[in-house]
């Protein structure tokens, strides 16, 4: 759980504000899309856990976001995920977002993993053995 996993991410049109500057909303995808390719990575897809004896799913809990600069309309980005920690029904993550050297946005995700009834699951011990990798 210490190296973080990158995912590229280019800025097109449709993720700016009528400034240029990338609309805040549009981080939140960012940092969704760095998540699952992190999981990905981990050897983790949604089709699998949809495909597990009881169906399981992760959904955000909570997140702080912080927004340091602006990205713009070109800009190749890069998002780091880091898995924390797995108790029970959670999951800790810290993202960032970078451009080239400079930190662009950071955030705190609490993920819990549940049923698709939406009642929370513990993270199969499997699972979590993956994101110590």
């Amino acid at each position: 759980m210490t190296q973080p996993f990158t995912h590229p991410v280019r800025i097109y049109y449709e993720d700016t504000d009528f400034s240029g500057a990338v609309y805040h909303a549009a981080y939140l995808k960012f940092f969704e899309r760095g998540r699952t390719e992190a999981l990905r990575e981990c050897g983790v897809s949604h089709t699998e856990l949809l495909a597990r004896g009881e169906p399981l799913a992760f959904a955000v809990r909570k997140m702080a976001v912080e927004w340091i600069v602006p990205a713009r309309i070109d800009d190749l980005l890069t998002v780091k995920t880091r898995f924390l920690a797995a108790r029970g029904a959670r999951l800790a993550l810290e993202q960032e977002i970078w451009r080239e050297d400079a930190l662009i946005a950071r955030a705190d995700v609490e993920a819990v993993c549940i049923s698709l009834d939406g009642r929370p699951r513990r993270v199969p011990r499997d699972i979590v053995e993956r994101f110590t990798v």
